[in-house]
């Protein structure tokens, strides 16, 4: 599948062949789980030097298969939205683009550099839960754009399919069933590999680029050929419309409906690991990377703005309104239907079979934006099983998703479009607010000017968009209960694991340990720190009378950091006086914190250590509660719950006393 399915398939592949075929199906489906939460590659490549990579413009084409395949569809939309206003309404959208999506897209490159997009910069906002939550609502907006962008795309495709004059006969009432065929085989390519993307986006962006400007440059020579066909379309809006100022303020009000043309910009900066960067470039600092992603992102705007207005322009002018309706020729195929017309059969058929295959891969991109998003953050808050860090098993779980999104939309391009612009415009108001509040704190205050009129007109966009066509906001919804309800029962039954990546102790720790291991039995107290007031269940105040006798009792002091964090690495310091010796350490819970040390001192000294806790007060429902959101509770209960899944065998488990 990946390159770094491939590093870990060696070791894999050596498994014995007596787990049989259960065992072969398992590792075969679980290959390439990587442990990388904080650096996750995605699914292109192993994790590499900050400067490996590719070239901007070969990562450009494939963020291009989601970006420029909207060109097959989005003529059409403009046209049923805008009517013979449409080139107005386009130019709105292409000034949106450049002063408005490009620049946001821009400064969230720079914040954001690898990959995570203004998701991460939002987390970085809001702490504990409150910033948990809204990354899951955030994310289930992304599912909502990348999945639409899947099965849009693919049920456009099967139009090009269906309408092609030499398509079977057959095929003319099979709409659904050819989506759902391209939906099958595009999983089917992830589920077998993937490293040849950027080189299969090259040739199918370069391929339908040429075809595109040829069309264009047809229709744009016969629009000039017969100044009859502009001087009747502008006398057709003139009769509509009272005045240029009314036109103006129409295009403005119907814009939000071609928000799609501005699909990409997501894509673009979740590759943006593939881009290659300089050789001076580090992990903290990609400033090579940085810079070629902008141009990444500049050049796609600029190129897309151009072939957008181009095109609104020549099928307005050239194609009957009525052709654009539901069920017309022109519906979701603009350009496909001035192919035929002005390049005969075989250059039409030669314009369907590339927007066919750009149209299909599309999905390919936006699959390939959800397995970079979904690993970097629902299993690093225990909000998905860990498999969710492998390809195979996600892809299977979205292309199933994909089937029963197209099953309700029954494939139709027009139904799906509202659902897609709200998951995309949702991203894009996240990322100029994130923009905005980023370039304040800098103390850049035209620039924050900017960056909140901007956030201002994507949100405009938003509501008009979720008023005219509520779809949108119904899949969203669902996705985002979805992934709240899926995210949080995961969390519920992951909770006992250990928690606790890597334990290290400091060199005055480990010396204090050894001393008192080396005078009997390993003995720990677990204590409440002393900067905390009141008493913290589960803890006791001073050594109760029956610790066995042996070597001297140490005192752990267990804080939580951040209580919504599901894993850390914690560090354990030591400290002496008043006649005893302290452990202190931080951790994302108590019990787990405690269990893990307890492992770790274990494996240390080579002893079995002991661990003293005090009852505590209270219902055991509130104290489990507790323990879910605040990471204490049930202290002295869970830490022997984490244990006895953590170690199975009784005699090698540490001891945990009561009292």
């Amino acid at each position: 599948m990946t390159d770094v399915e491939e590093a870990d398939a060696g070791s894999r592949s050596r498994a014995p062949e007596a787990a049989g075929a259960p065992g072969r199906w398992r590792a075969w489906l679980l290959q390439g789980l990587s442990e990388q939460a904080a650096r996750h590659p995605g699914p292109h490549r192993r994790p590499r030097p900050e400067q490996e990579g590719h070239r901007w413009w070969r990562v450009m084409c494939l963020t291009g298969v989601d970006y420029f395949s909207t060109l097959g569809y989005q003529p059409g939309i403009a046209a049923l939205a805008a009517g013979l206003l449409s080139p107005l309404a386009t130019v709105v959208l292409i000034a949106l683009t450049l002063f408005g999506a490009l620049p946001v897209y821009r400064r969230v490159t720079r914040e954001s550099p690898h990959g995570e997009g203004s998701i991460a910069m939002l987390e970085r906002l809001l702490p504990w839960w409150p910033g948990k939550i809204f990354v899951l609502v955030l994310l289930a907006f992304a599912a909502t754009d990348f999945m639409i962008t899947i099965t849009l795309s693919a049920a456009d495709a099967a139009a090009h399919v269906v309408e092609n004059p030499f398509a079977p006969h057959w095929s003319h009432s099979a709409n659904l069933s050819i989506t759902l065929v391209l939906i099958g085989i595009l999983a089917a390519v992830f589920l077998k590999g993937f490293r040849e993307a950027i080189g299969i986006a090259v040739v199918l962006v370069g391929a339908y680029l040429a075809v595109n400007v040829v069309v264009l440059a047809v229709a744009v020579w016969h629009v000039v050929g017969h100044p009859v066909r502009i001087r009747d379309w502008t006398e057709a809006m003139t009769a509509a419309h009272s005045s240029p100022w009314a036109m103006a303020g129409v295009a403005l009000l119907v814009f939000p409906k071609l928000a799609l043309g501005m699909s990409g910009f997501e894509t673009g900066v979740a590759v943006m690991p593939q881009v290659q960067g300089d050789p001076s470039d580090t992990y903290q600092r990609p400033e090579g990377r940085i810079r070629g992603t902008r141009r990444l992102l500049t050049t796609a705007a600029v190129t897309m703005s151009c072939l957008l207005l181009l095109s609104s322009v020549t099928t307005t002018i050239l194609i009957p309104q009525n052709a654009f309706k539901s069920g017309g020729p022109a519906n979701g195929r603009a350009l496909a239907y001035l192919a035929h017309q002005y390049l005969g059969q075989a250059g039409g058929t030669v314009y369907d079979v590339s927007t066919i295959a750009i149209l299909w891969f599309a999905g390919a991109s936006a699959l390939a934006g959800l397995l970079n998003l979904v690993p970097r953050y629902l299993p690093r808050y225990g909000m998905a099983p860990e498999w969710t860090r492998a390809v195979r098993p996600l892809v299977l779980v979205l292309m199933a998703a994909a089937v029963l999104i197209t099953l309700w939309f029954h494939a139709d391009v027009d139904r799906q479009s509202g659902a897609y612009a709200t998951g995309m415009l949702v991203l894009m108001l996240s990322a100029s607010f994130a923009s905005t509040v980023a370039v304040h704190r800098r103390g850049h205050r035209w620039a924050t000017v900017g960056f909140a009129s901007i956030t201002t007109v994507f949100g405009y966009t938003l509501v008009a968009n979720v008023v005219e066509r509520p779809d949108g906001i119904k899949i969203a919804a669902i996705f985002t209960v979805a992934i709240l309800v899926t995210s949080f029962g995961s969390r519920v039954h992951r909770a006992f694991e250990l928690r606790v990546g890597d334990v290290r102790l400091d060199p005055r720790a480990r010396r204090v340990v050894r001393r008192a291991a080396a005078e009997g039995p390993l003995q720990l107290i677990a204590h409440q720190p002393a900067e905390q007031h009141g008493n913290s269940p589960g803890f006791m105040p001073q050594a109760p009378a029956q610790v066995p006798v042996g070597g001297p009792p140490l005192l752990l002091e267990v804080s939580v950091r951040d209580s919504s964090d599901f894993t850390a690495d914690v560090t354990v310091h030591a400290t002496e006086g008043d006649g005893a010796a302290r452990l202190r350490v931080q951790g994302p819970t108590i019990p787990n914190t405690i269990a893990a040390i307890l492992l770790e001192l274990r494996d240390l000294t080579g002893e079995v250590p002991h661990v003293y806790f005090s009852w505590t007060e209270g219902g055991p429902v509130g104290r489990l509660l507790r323990f879910l959101v605040f990471g204490d509770g049930e202290v002295a209960t869970v830490t022997r719950e984490v244990l006895r899944r953590a170690e199975p065998d009784p005699r090698r488990r540490p001891h945990v006393h009561v009292s």
